[in-house]
C-alpha cells in the first residue's frame, strides 16, 4: 500500500511543531511564575513542563531557562540527575504548608474544602519527600 504524500511540506510541519511547543512552554512558564505567589498552583511542574517544551521547541528559550539565576541550576540538576537538594525539599515543604495554613486560616470555610486542601498537602509532601535527594557537595546543600 502506497503512502499518501502530505499536502504540507515537512519543514513547515516542523516549524509549526516548534512554535506550538514554544508557545506551550511560555504558557507553562507563566503559570509556574503565577504559582510562586498563589497557593495550590504548583510552580515546579509548570517549570519542568516549560523546560521540556523549550528543549524540544526552542534551543534559545531552553538555554535561557537553564541559565536563569533563580531556577536554572535546579532545572539542570533535575534534568541530569532527577534529584533535588535537601534545601529545596525543605523550602518546598515549608512554603507548601505555610500557604495551605494561610488558606485554611483565612479563606476556606467549608469542611470538605479544608479536608481536600489537607489531603493535597499531605500527598504533595509525601511526593517531595520521596524524591531523590542530591548528595551534599563540599559542605553545601
Amino acid at each position: 500500500m502506497k503512502r499518501r504524500n502530505s499536502p504540507i511540506p515537512l519543514s513547515i510541519t516542523r516549524i509549526l511543531h516548534k512554535v506550538t511547543l514554544s508557545a506551550c512552554g511560555l504558557l507553562a512558564l507563566a503559570l509556574g511564575l503565577i504559582g510562586v505567589v498563589l497557593p495550590l498552583l504548583p510552580t515546579t511542574p509548570f517549570l519542568l513542563l516549560a523546560a521540556f517544551c523549550f528543549f524540544h521547541g526552542s534551543a534559545r528559550l531552553h538555554g535561557w531557562l537553564e541559565s536563569h539565576p533563580w531556577m536554572g541550576k535546579q532545572l539542570r540538576l533535575w534534568r541530569e540527575q532527577r534529584a533535588i537538594s535537601k534545601t529545596v525539599k525543605l523550602s518546598a515543604i515549608t512554603y507548601l504548608w505555610l500557604t495551605i495554613s494561610i488558606s485554611l486560616g483565612f479563606f476556606v470555610t467549608q469542611a470538605w474544602h479544608c479536608s481536600l486542601l489537607l489531603a493535597v498537602a499531605i500527598i504533595v509532601t509525601l511526593y517531595i519527600l520521596n524524591l531523590k535527594t542530591l548528595p551534599v557537595e563540599n559542605g553545601k546543600q
